[in-house]
């Protein structure tokens, strides 16, 4: 008989979390830290991701830091195998980078329409697979990808970020379906709506929030660490046999007219 804290535990492992300065991605690395892994911070902004790591590591994580633009595939693949030559092999992958872009779909810049699908698809491509690449030899390895609450959904002025996540949970049944034989296994989580950075404008904006709490059957907006037990399952033992599934973390949202 296995027991839950051997299912649900990391430790031994090392997490690489996308865009984890701030916001989801930080939490989630707090949240991996805590059931026992090594975290690889990534982002662009080098001192964030300092400050960042401080905060961990003063909270008693183990914190590496690996600046590079998820957006180029080359850069990504070259940070990758740099770290797992020199410090460890990755074993789990938070693909959290993103980006959100609001405007009327008919006035839509094709250049921010690029510029959204490359922060929000393309990164989890480039650093899926330079992950897979070295997961695939050694038999095993967890991918997370994060979704959103619009991929199943949309709102006015948001029709290309929901294009994206909606391209994000298709890309993680691609990606299980192509690497779950060699040992992978790949998930997407999917957000609701949660108070972080990249909502403050919605946050503080007290009609939105009236209409997401009558919108959302537990009536309120998330907390991140409200993400942090689903990201630790997808990761873990515990999900050996679950593969190419969106898990929505929404407070009922997708379930409810």
């Amino acid at each position: 008989m296995t027991g839950i804290d051997t299912l649900f535990s990391l430790k031994g492992r090392t997490a690489l979390v996308t865009g984890s300065s701030q916001g989801i991605g930080y939490a989630l690395a707090g949240g991996l830290a805590g059931a026992g892994a090594r975290i690889v911070l990534n982002g662009r902004d080098e001192t964030k991701l300092a400050r960042a790591a401080e905060k961990l590591r003063a909270a008693g994580a183990t914190v590496d830091l690996l600046p590079f633009d998820a957006t180029d595939h080359a850069a990504a693949r070259a940070a990758v195998e740099d770290y797992e030559t020199v410090e460890k092999p990755i074993d789990i992958l938070v693909n959290n980078a993103g980006m959100q872009h609001r405007g009327p779909l008919e006035e839509f810049a094709p250049e921010d329409f690029e510029r959204l699908m490359r922060a929000n698809v393309s990164s989890v491509f480039n650093v899926g697979q330079a992950c897979a690449r070295r997961m695939i030899p050694r038999g095993e390895g967890w991918i997370v990808n994060i979704a959103s609450v619009q991929t199943a959904l949309a709102r006015p002025g948001i029709a290309p970020y929901t294009a994206s996540k909606g391209a994000v949970a298709n890309l993680t049944k691609g990606m299980a379906t192509d690497w779950a034989k060699h040992g992978l296994n790949v998930n997407a989580l999917a957000p609701g709506y949660f108070e972080t950075p990249l909502n403050a404008a919605l946050v503080a904006d007290p009609e939105f929030t009236a209409w997401l709490a009558k919108r959302t059957p537990q009536g309120r907006w998330g907390k991140v660490e409200e993400l942090i037990g689903a990201c630790v399952f997808l990761s873990s033992p515990a999900a050996s046999f679950v593969n190419g599934v969106t898990l929505f973390v929404d407070g009922g949202v997708t379930a409810s007219l």
